[in-house]
This record gives structure tokens, sequence and C-alpha cells, in this order.
């Protein structure tokens, strides 16, 4: 069975069979062609029934005529039709979006049963016409307050206190709601002349607490699965192929359980070990010559295994690590001691987070809780609250300039979750979350500062997840997600200088795979590329650089970091481009429904074919196509038909009128519009039937051609055959 979806508005006719995957949508019209292809739209799932959304919840602003719900066996998927206009995001098409039926009834039923017959009120969807929403009611705003400050009810019935989260969204939440910017977000990958393939011996063993290998803006660091817990070391600058012949190493002597470049120091490796040790290598310019035995320092202080290892944000030389014995400590790599000891975790660590400002240091534990610690002012956490359910793992990035805290991790039915925390107040729970999916494996979050997307991935996952981070509700906009052709050992990004501006790279990244090293770049679709998008590139941070030592900041300072610009010298903002010239608006889809009779019809096109003619000596269109290859000449039939009248003589725009009313009563197509077509020179059966094979051939459906095309082709044959027998009846009759 075919379910129908008819939008009056644009004549968009939408068609869905119980049981298929595939989605189409058709324009419909009064002339011929009546019905022509708009789209084939093919999910993943079986369709078990579609609905329209309706028309006052369109997104206007983005050009979106129609949208279709699509249900599945197990979810609900949108499908949006968007017109492609360049805009930028602000500017109402009014073409596009005639007035349509509002919400308000035309009468009452008992109005309709004694014969009424109005007709609904119909209202615009031009966001600047809408009413204003009035302000929700006093009591409304002061529980809302209530309930963001953590407020509680009693239950007179059971006697006990509850609390609840603000609100809990599922990824299809926004669907209806607003948008990311970046929801068209697209990942590719690079050249393969970027790779670097024929990795051998890799280890996938690392520690869910590690992100399974770390790179920086020259380097990539990669732990190998052989005895001794060696390091392969991979440049940037020298892609290609590793030879076969064994590669130089850093040698830790014990099983690598996490490490992490020097944001700072491009040459600088911390290793995090099993024996409880940190050991910090240098690696020499120009990457390993030879195997490393001796590192730079060795760090210990732990008494059980290290879980993992970050540096701190802004100051230089400055380390923290997490470890079994329950406890983070801070050190100084300048003088290879210990600097603080932070306690309170009751059970295993998973992750640390420092706050952007370098200030705080955020952790989730195996206990249930998530704790903010302020290291130079105490050993104990300052704030602590209720964290993710389920106990597989988590992970914890800051967000929204510090003021939110992420976390990825897993509820109780060991579903992937992502929870959004008041960096405020972490006891009050969760702000918003959402479930991502099924896996056992912990997303491992990126966030990019600037344009607050966090892109988000697991090891030995195909999927990588992108969505839009906002301090108000909907809270998360998921945005289009990148998929690997193989599962992946891990995703690590580069520092936001190596994006490519020009081709609006927000995020580049390097994916690990069992045998190769392979860039991402995650672009924005953008139309004037030629210019500098100056709304996606907001000053960066300079991480790369630090903001001040070790010692500055134990001794109580602060800093933050320069911001630059990377707008290229020779790129104008788009902001400051200049206006395009007006282009003409297209009239709304009701003035092309309203009845009309065939005469007028016939004149309405004769009329503007004329318009159109001219005293050109411009050659024919056919006459630049000489050796053309014969399937090329197919993708110039429908520009030869639409613009062929338009270079020809005035002498021909006489002759067309004759020739209209001669050709209306055989096959509605004039004969020099028939050997247009057919590019027949000759009326010889043998060269019409020659073309007509070839053309109709070319243009069928099933190799990407067009049906209407082919119809083209179909009724041109018709009428150079009629004119064939014409011309051979005549000799005929005077014969006689």
């Amino acid at each position: 069975m075919v379910i129908p979806l008819y939008d009056d508005d644009t004549g968009l006719l939408v068609l869905a069979g119980m049981g298929d995957s595939a989605v189409d949508c058709f324009e419909v019209s009064t002339s011929e062609p009546f019905l022509s292809q708009v789209s084939h739209c093919l999910t993943d799932m079986s369709t078990r029934g579609v609905a329209m959304v309706p028309k006052l919840a369109l997104d206007v602003l983005s050009c979106e005529v129609m949208q279709v719900l699509q249900l599945t066996d197990n979810c609900i998927v949108p499908i949006s039709y968007q017109v492609p206009r360049k805009h930028t995001g602000q500017e109402f098409h009014d073409d596009l979006y005639p007035d349509t039926v509002g919400t308000t009834p035309a009468m009452s039923a008992e109005e309709w049963w004694k014969g009424g017959n109005k007709q609904a009120e119909k209202v615009s969807l031009n966001p600047d016409k809408q009413p204003k929403l009035k302000a929700p009611p006093a009591k409304q705003v002061a529980a809302k307050k209530e309930l963001i400050s953590g407020g509680s009810k009693e239950d007179p019935a059971r006697g006990s206190t509850s609390s609840s989260p603000l609100s809990t969204s599922s990824s299809s939440a926004p669907m209806l709601g607003p948008t990311s910017k970046f929801r068209h977000i697209q990942g590719a990958m690079m050249h393969r002349d970027t790779h670097i393939t024929n990795l051998r011996g890799l280890n996938l063993t690392t520690p869910g607490e590690s992100d399974g290998f770390c790179v920086n803006s020259q380097r990539m660091a990669v732990p190998l699965a052989i005895s001794g817990g060696q390091i392969g070391i991979f440049e940037r600058s020298q892609p290609g192929r590793i030879p076969d012949t064994a590669l130089p190493t850093i040698q830790n002597s014990v099983n690598v359980v996490d490490l992490s470049w020097d944001p700072f120091n491009t040459h600088r490796l911390a290793v995090a070990c099993d024996d409880a040790k940190i050991r910090v290598w240098q690696v020499p310019e120009g990457g390993l010559k030879e195997t490393l035995t001796e590192p730079e320092v060795i760090m210990q202080g732990h008494t059980e295994k290290i879980y993992s290892i970050k540096f701190h944000p802004l100051a230089s030389g400055l380390l923290a690590s997490s470890s079994y014995d329950l406890s983070v400590r801070l050190w100084n790599l300048e003088s290879g001691e210990q600097v603080k000891l932070l306690t309170g975790h009751q059970d295993q660590i998973f992750a640390m987070a420092w706050s952007p400002d370098g200030k705080l240091l955020a952790t989730v534990c195996k206990d249930g809780k998530v704790r903010i610690y302020d290291p130079r002012k105490s050993t104990a956490p300052v704030q602590e609250g209720p964290g993710p359910e389920g106990h597989r793992g988590a992970r914890a990035v800051w967000v929204c300039e510090g003021k939110y805290l992420l976390v990825s991790g897993f509820d109780s039915r060991s579903d992937r979750v992502l929870c959004l925390y008041s960096a405020d107040s972490l006891s009050s729970g969760t702000i918003a979350s959402t479930s991502i999916s099924v896996s056992p494996s912990t997303l491992i979050p990126f966030y990019d500062p600037d344009t607050s997307v966090v892109i988000l991935t697991a090891k030995g996952d195909t999927r990588v997840h992108i969505y839009e981070v906002v301090p108000e509700e909907p809270y998360f906009m998921e945005c289009s997600s990148f998929n690997s052709p193989e599962p992946h050992k891990g995703l690590a990004f580069l520092p936001k200088k190596e994006c490519n501006v020009r081709d609006v790279e927000i995020a580049v990244g390097l994916l690990l795979n069992k045998t190769t090293i392979e860039p991402v770049a995650f672009r924005v679709p953008r139309v004037k590329k030629e210019f500098f998008q100056d709304d996606v590139y907001t000053e960066t941070a300079v991480c790369w650089e630090a903001a001040l030592t070790a010692s500055a900041w134990l001794s109580g300072s602060n800093g933050q970091h320069k911001k630059i610009s990377l707008k290229p010298k020779d790129m104008t903002p788009v902001s400051e481009a200049p206006k395009e010239a007006p282009v003409k608006k297209y009239m709304p889809s009701s003035f092309y429904l309203e009845e009309k009779t065939d005469e007028q019809k016939k004149e309405e096109l004769l009329s503007a074919m004329v318009a159109k003619l001219g005293n050109r000596d411009d050659p024919l269109p056919q006459e630049s196509f000489q050796g053309v290859e014969d399937d090329e000449w197919a993708r110039y039939l429908a520009q030869i038909i639409v613009m062929g009248v338009q270079v020809v003589g005035r002498a021909f725009a006489r002759a067309l009128q004759q020739e209209i009313a001669a050709a209306s009563s055989i096959t509605g197509m004039s004969l020099q519009e028939a050997q247009q077509i057919l590019n027949i020179s000759t009326l010889t059966p043998e060269e019409i039937q020659t073309n007509y094979d070839h053309l109709f051939k070319v243009n069928d459906k099933t190799v990407g051609g067009s049906f209407y095309l082919q119809s083209k082709v179909v009724r041109a044959k018709e009428r150079l055959d009629e004119e064939v027998s014409i011309q051979t009846e005549q000799p005929n009759q005077k014969s006689q």
C-alpha cells in the first residue's frame, strides 16, 4: 500500500510504500508533465507510516518547504525538504511561502451541518508577522526557578522528599525546535597522500581511561604491542608507507597505561606506566632516528597503577595524574616533584578535566559522583554531585565558556548518555541529558570552544557523533554524523591553527585504524567559500602557547591565552561581502495552479517565447558541441530544449507562430522543435530511428536519465514520423 501526502501550498506530493525504505517526492502540475519527480530519499529502515509536519512548525529561515516524519520499527525519522537558496539564515523568502491555513476553525460542527461553507482564515509564515508569545504566569516562573535551584517537593503519600532534573531529552527531541547552523557539518577523509600506512603491532589493549594514542601539530605517539612498553613516533610531515624494517621507538620497560603530549612543547611526551611511574621523554627535532631508552624525567609518588594523565591548559610543565590508589596528584615537570595531592574519591576515577581558565579540576568517579576541585585552595572537592548511573566508564569536558560540565557515560540500562551540569551547582544534578546509543565503549568527547560543537566517538566504533551544545533548551542540537569505513581505534584532534579556513574546516582529527592513521576534516558547507566565514571563525585562543609557568600558577597567579584571528590576509570577511543584486522572485505556487484554458496556456507560452527572441548572430548550441561524445550529448539536450528558441532570429518567430498552430492538431510539438530534439537535419526514416534509439536509451531513468526528456524524445519522433508520412502521401496524390 502506498501512502500519499499532498501539500496544497507547494503542490508537492510525497509517496511512501508500507514496508519500503524509499520515500519519493513529486511536483504536481496542471500541464505536462503532470508529475515531475523532485527527490528520491532512501532511508535505513522500512516504513511503517508517514505523516506531514504542520506548516507552522517548519524552519522557514532555512527554506524548509515541507517536512515528513517516517515511522519505522523502533524510531521516527524526520525527512526535510529544503529549497537551495543563497541566504544568511535570517531572510524570509515570501515566494516560497504563500499564506497557509491557520489553526483557527472557520466554523463549528453545528454551523457546517446547517450548510455553512466558510473558509478557514489563512496566516503568514513570516516569523516577523507571527503573534508574540505571552509571558508565562508568575506561578510557573516561580516553579521553574525552584526547580532550577534544586527545590524539592514533599510527597504526602510517601512522606519523603524527591527532586527532579530540569529536563531530559532524547536525540529526537529538538526535531521540531531550534536547529544548529552546523547541522549539515560534513566529515571527510583527506587525500590518501596524507595517510600513514602499514602500521604493525598496534596495542589494542590500552585501558578505557586512555584515548589510545595522542597527537600534536607535528607528530603522533602510538603504543605498540611489543614487550617493554614501546611507543612508535610518526611525523605528520612524513606521510606514506612505513617501511617493513624495524623502526626506532621509545622503550618504557613496562606496559604503557596512558600518554599525552605537552600542549606547549611538541617534543615532550609524558607516559604513565604500570609501575605507578610517569616518564617524560624528549623527542628530537625531525623525529626518532634511534631508539630512546632513558627518559628525561621519572616522577614517582603513586602507590598503585595510574589511570590517566592530563596537562594543565595554561601553565607550562604542570601535569595531573589519577591512580588506583584513589588519589589525584599534580606534578611540576621542571622540578620532577609532586606539588599537590587531592583526595576524596571512594572508587575508580574514570576521568579528569581542567577548566578552560585552569583554576578548577573536575573528576568523574565510579562511586557515582562528579567532583570539582580547586587544587590551590583545598585538597578536598569544593563541589560534589550525582554522576551518570552506569558504572562502565565516563569522560568529562568543560563547555560553554567553562560554565557547564559535559559528562559522557552510561545510564542504568547501559545506554550511552550525555549529561550536562551547571558548574556552579553540581549538587542539583543534571540540567539536561540525551541518550546516544547502546555500546560497551565510552564516548570520548572533543570540544571546540569557538563553535560550541562537541565531537564524540569511542574505540571500536565506526560512527562519530556531533552535537552543538547550548546553555538553554534544547541544550543538545544534533548535527550530521560521520561514519568511518571500518571500526577505528581512536580519534585525536589537532590544534585549531591546523584547520583550513578556505574549506571552512572547524576541526581536523587523526583517525587511528588497525594499520593506518588517516586525517579527517570536519567542514561546514557554505556557498560563498571565497570569503572568510567570520561567523564561524571567531577569534581563537592560542592554546599552543603557555600563558604562565607552573611556579606562577602554584603561587596563585592566573592567566589567559591571547586570541588571534584565523583570517588570511587575502580573504574578505563574509560579513563585508558586497551585496548581490536582487534576484527575480518566483511567483507563489498558487499562481501556477490557477485553472486556465488551453488557449490561454498556448498564448502565454507563445508570448514568453517570442519575448526572448532577438536579432542575434550567435551559432546554434549544437555547433559548439562538435566532437562531443555520444554519452555527453544527452546531457546537453535539456539545455538545447530550454535555450533553443532564444538563439534564433526574428524571422523564426513569425514562422513559429504558424508552426505551433499547425502542430497543435498533430502532437502539440513544432517540426523545428522535433528536429532540434532528435538532432535531425534531413527527414529520413533511418536517421530518425537511429537518433531516437540512442537518445531514448541514454535518457532512461535506470541509468540516471530523466523520464521527462524521454517523453520529449518520443513526442519528437511521433512528430517527425507524421511529417515523413505527409510528405510521402503528397507525391502519391499528385501522380493520381
